[in-house]
């Protein structure tokens, strides 16, 4: 029977996104996690005192590895494994092995491969918005230095010539040098203002976003709204948040031109509390989800991968902008934007925690 001591001093791996057993060196389960006993279908009453290795299909690796703890071969270990699971399909997993020096525990972390691949995923684009965020700086300083005394030299000159034809191209130059200043103002935008954080009322920032939509797109777009009401108000940057979701929403719109013509374009904005879910390597018990659904004619395959690099865009005369912007609002929040999109259906799920 598990010691009452030693399962307090577990606790905090309930708090860990892997799946965590912790056996003695026979491999008799001391302690599992929640996200173990949610993976396998069993109670931890259950499954402590059983043997660890009778919850995967080739149990011979982690054998091995136990015996390796024995024989002191090694402090960790990694492989990939399969994970029985009661009622349920399989589990492929990445298995750590890690002796606890000085005591007869050995400490087994089982992280799912789709989980590891979505939190690889996450890391790398922390990473990019991280090389993002600096390069979009400086390039933008870069910019702005010159483009000043361009507009400036251009005023000049157009102060000296009298010609009506070379005036022309001196307005040329400083509508151009003007375009640019804005450019470079959206990229400083989100590095700028200080985040500010309030309690969010997420079904607030929806209906605003939803009537500048209808505002600027009033002729050929139906705008349906689902949402969980029971959805509890997040910590927040409340212009942040609907200046993402607004992007979001205006790139969809743009992409739905065709259909706005024709008179059947529909834009849906639905909200759901998702649980368990993991951001990088911290689980969070409750989310948020908001999807922003649209009808168009989906992401180009060309551009998928590449869908929130800045100044990357599917449409012709679009900054590459919008995009950018939103996730970098949402990743303030440590929250991401993931994309799912065919022709006909393209679903933009914004995941937020909740406290």
């Amino acid at each position: 029977m598990q010691n009452p001591r030693n399962e307090s001093r577990y606790q905090a791996f309930d708090l860990s996104a892997s799946l965590v057993s912790v056996v003695d060196v026979q491999g008799r389960v001391q302690f599992s996690n929640a996200m173990f006993e949610d993976a396998v279908g069993l109670s931890r009453r259950m499954i402590t005192g059983t043997l660890l290795a009778d919850y995967f299909f080739e149990p011979q690796a982690l054998i091995a590895a136990l015996q390796g703890v024995q024989k002191n071969a090694f402090s960790v270990l990694r492989y990939d494994a399969t994970l029985r699971r009661s009622g349920q399909d399989a589990m492929l997993v990445h298995v750590m092995v890690s002796h606890t020096v000085g005591t007869d525990e050995v400490i087994i972390e089982m992280v799912p491969q789709e989980q590891q691949v979505r939190q690889d995923r996450e890391e790398r684009l922390a990473e990019q918005a991280r090389t993002n965020k600096e390069l979009i700086r400086n390039l933008a300083h870069e910019i702005k230095n010159p483009l000043g005394g361009i507009r400036g030299a251009a005023q000049l000159l157009e102060m000296e010539i009298q010609s009506p034809e070379l005036l022309e191209y001196t307005q040329v130059i400083i509508h151009e040098a003007d375009r640019l200043q804005t450019l470079v103002d959206r990229l400083l935008a989100p590095h700028r203002r200080a985040h500010v954080v309030g309690d969010v009322n997420i079904h607030e920032v929806c209906e605003r976003v939803r009537s500048l939509i209808v505002a600027e797109f009033p002729k050929g777009l139906t705008v349906a709204r689902d949402y969980d009401i029971s959805i509890p108000d997040l910590r927040g940057d409340r212009e942040q948040l609907i200046q993402a979701v607004l992007n979001i929403a205006q790139n969809a719109c743009l992409a739905l031109a065709g259909r706005r013509e024709a008179g059947d374009a529909r834009l849906k904005f639905s909200t759901r509390v998702a649980r368990q879910v993991t951001f990088g390597k911290h689980r969070h018990r409750l989310a948020l989800e908001l999807h922003v659904v649209d009808n168009g004619p989906g992401v180009p395959d060309s551009i998928k991968d590449r869908l929130f690099y800045p100044l990357v865009s599917g449409r012709e005369g679009g900054s590459g902008l919008g995009l950018t912007l939103a996730q970098t609002f949402v990743q303030q929040h440590h929250g991401t934007i993931e994309v799912d999109s065919v022709p006909g259906h393209t679903d933009f799920k914004i995941l937020i925690p909740l406290p």
